[in-house]
């Protein structure tokens, strides 16, 4: 095998180990951002602990064959990168790239996959208003706490009539 031949089976490799480990990732199509929103959307990206990448497709689509994934083949054209979820917060790429899409209308959300699942545009939308994990545990805590608070309530009515009385 020639060394470049080898080069590209390695990164095939590379990438089908980091996808087979990820919770999510997030297909996107970014032709024709310059360098400024293409800076911004790689630290936001990096903050969110999400890695983000530009791949040939033709190597991206034997990673993911080589995964079982062959509802991505169509979406592979043209200029493609990758998000991937590192880390616990499976909604951060979807939810960056569909914020990030918002205002420049350059950037698409192809398709993606999250807990080994294909998720086509209209599902990576739905993934990206999934509250982060900080929130999900608020909404808990304010669901725990709001009978115990309607409690203290009434009984700081009962006890502010009994005084008025």
């Amino acid at each position: 095998m020639s060394a470049l031949k080898d080069a590209k089976v390695a990164q095939a490799i590379e990438i089908k180990e980091k996808l087979e480990n990820a919770g999510s990732f997030v297909l996107i199509g970014y032709q024709g951002i310059n360098v400024a929103d293409d800076t911004a959307l790689r630290v936001a990206f990096r903050d969110a602990g999400v890695e983000y990448h530009v791949y040939k497709n033709r190597i991206l689509k034997i990673a993911l064959n080589n995964l079982g994934y062959t509802e991505f083949d169509e979406a592979l054209n043209g200029a493609t990168s990758i998000a991937i979820a590192t880390n616990d917060d499976i909604a951060a790429p979807a939810r960056i790239i569909v914020d990030k899409a918002k205002t420049n209308n350059k950037l698409i959300v192809k398709c993606g996959c999250v807990e080994k699942r294909y998720l086509d545009v209209d599902g990576c939308k739905q993934l990206a208003t999934l509250p982060t994990k900080e929130g999900l545990i608020s909404q808990v805590l304010g669901l725990l706490q709001a009978p115990i608070a309607g409690l203290a309530r009434c009984i700081a009515a009962i006890k502010d009539e009994k005084e008025k009385a």
